[in-house]
């Protein structure tokens, strides 16, 4: 079925953001594709290459019908494949599962904000694709053995019910704590985990950041990282349960960014929007009630880094405006 209407106010949102973000893992596959440490990692960063660069031209192309101007994005400029290694092994398709995780979210939300039939279609076939290049990058770390699991657990053999309301204790200073319950493990393993990540993300960035506010910035991101990856394992220590680890996935020694510095802070806030809705989601299915206060105020430290991150993007001509709404105030003048 063919659909004519003028693309909406969102769905004009959702390309936009859509090739902003394509556009972005098109430069960093073209770096990682170069510095690839086997066939077989090879193969998944070729094939998510190649599928992005078609939506990429699909979306260029659904612009260029509306008359619509084709967003900046990031171009061959923002990369520079010939320079040595800023991440050790694992780190490419440990970054494309965080990335992909990142999308499978997005593009399931975009579903919901499309009315156009072929819109919906697009978003459909992106979360496929995104899920097909998870369940890839999942096989993989799991097969190389750096991809630790969130921890076992005894199952269940009969259905239980709180029986007072002590089960949400945890924040009054004469209260005991009871032992997490695994929805509660499962947001606090996943901060962990891609936090882990995201610490060694910013210290590369920061080692190869050419501008010395950026630089200045990675390293606040890779503390703040730090900060959370350690506030979280104290809480599972509480409970006797070991935070994840991972060997590989770490940044190397250089100095000599593969990346623009415009490339860099998008890929950063990217992420920081990711941790901020994962926060929010741990914040509202946590129970014991010492847990959201937690959560609540790392995610105000997590949203006055995006802000300020915001902020150099914008002074340094690096912050690409979403289309703007018509000023209305202009229609009644």
């Amino acid at each position: 079925m063919t659909d004519k209407r003028a693309l909406s106010s969102s769905e004009v949102a959702t390309l936009w953001m859509t090739y902003q973000q394509k556009t972005m893992l098109q430069r960093i596959l073209e770096y990682f594709i170069e510095k690839a440490e086997n066939e077989e990692s090879k193969r998944i960063l070729l094939y998510t290459h190649t599928s992005v660069k078609e939506y990429v031209e699909r979306i260029t192309s659904l612009f260029e019908d509306e008359g619509c101007v084709v967003p900046a994005g990031f171009t061959e400029e923002d990369v520079n494949t010939g320079v040595p290694n800023l991440f050790d092994h694992k780190f490419d398709i440990m970054f494309l599962r965080q990335l992909k995780a990142i999308s499978m979210g997005l593009h399931t939300l975009h579903v919901n904000m499309s009315y156009r039939h072929d819109l919906i279609s697009l978003f459909k076939e992106l979360t496929e694709f995104t899920q097909n290049v998870y369940e890839k990058c999942m096989d993989y770390l799991r097969e190389k053995d750096v991809l630790p699991g969130s921890p076992a657990v005894t199952l269940p053999k009969t259905i239980e019910f709180a029986q007072s309301p002590n089960y949400m204790a945890g924040f009054h200073i004469f209260s005991d704590k009871r032992t997490l319950n695994t929805v509660e493990v499962a947001y606090l393993y996943f901060g962990i985990e891609s936090n882990t990540l995201g610490m060694q993300m910013m210290t590369g960035f920061a080692q190869a950041a050419t501008e010395p506010e950026v630089k200045k910035y990675f390293i606040r991101g890779k503390e703040l990282s730090k900060k959370i990856v350690s506030d979280y394992s104290h809480v599972l220590m509480q409970s006797d349960i070991h935070a994840p680890s991972t060997s590989g996935a770490k940044a190397t020694d250089s100095t000599i960014s593969p990346f623009s510095d415009k490339l860099m802070m998008y890929c950063t806030s990217l992420f920081t929007n990711f941790g901020l809705g994962s926060n929010a989601l741990g914040t509202a299915f946590s129970l014991r009630s010492d847990l959201p206060v937690k959560l609540a105020a790392t995610a105000k430290e997590i949203l006055a880094y995006g802000h300020d991150g915001g902020k150099i993007m914008a002074k340094n001509g690096w912050l690409e405006q979403p289309p703007a709404m018509e000023d209305r105030n202009k229609l009644f003048k």
